[in-house]
This record gives structure tokens, C-alpha cells and sequence, in this order.
């Protein structure tokens, strides 16, 4: 065997089989390669647009979480002065009601005193009409001497 025969021939062999590989077998390769190349820029893509919208959907949603804590704060700020709005209103009640129980009272004391001075009036004229039948001795009319007896009683 000649050397110079081997290497020829396994140059056309080398030949073939780059031209095999070049027509059948590197084409599906470049594809699935360029398909699988595709398919990652399109996950990076789909990647970054989803960290951008992401991102702004944070944003927003801080947006939103600072507009609801001000607004649950100006509620609860509103609810506290309505708390002290109606205990204030309810004290003042209390107060007018307190005045108006003390007042009914006031009056109602000075009923019973100016009736009790009557009663005393009428007793202390019954007493002085009993005194002064025992001082006479003798009956006084109570009908006849009413003009004296009312003098006396307006007198006490």
C-alpha cells in the first residue's frame, strides 16, 4: 500500500464526509440551534418586560397602598372628631339635663316649703285659737272670727 493512495484517498473520504455533513446533517443543527437561539432572545425579552411591567405594577401598587393609608388616615382622623364631636354634645346634654333636674328640683323644694309654711300657718293658728279658748274660757268661733283668724295667718 502506497502512503500517498491512503492519503488521497482518505482526503476524498475527509471530502465526502464534510460534504455529507454540510448538506444533511449541519442544516437541522444551524436550525435547532438558531430555533433554540430564538426561543432564549425571546425568553429575555419576555423576561425584561415582565421586570419592566413589574416594576411599574410596584409603583402602582405603592401608589395605591399611600393613597389608601391617607385615606384611612383622614377616615380615622374624621371618626376621632365625631368621637369627641358627640361625647362634647353628650356632655353639653348632660349639662342642660343636670341644670333642668336641679332647677325642677329648686322649684319643686320651694313648693314644698312654701306648702309647709302654709300647714305651719294653719297649725300655729290652731294652736293660738286652742290657746286663747283656754285663756277666755270659753269657745271662740272659728266661722265668726275667720277675718281675725286670716289676719293672723298672713301675720306668721
Amino acid at each position: 500500500m502506497n502512503i500517498n493512495g491512503t492519503l488521497v484517498a482518505q482526503a476524498i473520504v475527509f471530502a465526502l464526509l464534510v460534504l455529507f455533513t454540510m448538506k444533511f446533517v449541519w442544516p437541522p443543527i444551524t436550525t435547532a440551534l438558531d430555533e433554540r437561539a430564538r426561543k432564549i432572545a425571546d425568553g429575555l425579552a419576555a423576561a425584561d418586560k415582565a421586570r419592566s411591567e413589574l416594576s411599574v405594577a410596584n409603583k402602582r401598587v405603592e401608589t395605591e397602598l399611600a393613597t389608601s393609608r391617607n385615606e384611612s388616615a383622614l377616615r380615622l382622623a374624621e371618626a376621632e372628631r365625631r368621637a369627641h364631636s358627640l361625647i362634647e354634645d353628650a356632655k353639653s346634654k348632660a349639662t342642660e339635663e343636670g341644670a333642668k333636674i336641679i332647677a325642677a328640683a329648686k322649684v319643686e323644694a320651694e313648693q314644698q316649703t312654701v306648702k309647709a309654711r302654709e300647714i305651719l300657718r294653719e297649725q300655729v293658728a290652731a294652736l293660738a285659737v286652742k290657746g286663747a279658748e283656754q285663756i277666755l274660757r270659753k269657745e271662740v268661733n272659728a266661722g265668726v272670727h275667720a277675718d281675725l283668724l286670716g289676719r293672723l295667718k298672713t301675720e306668721l
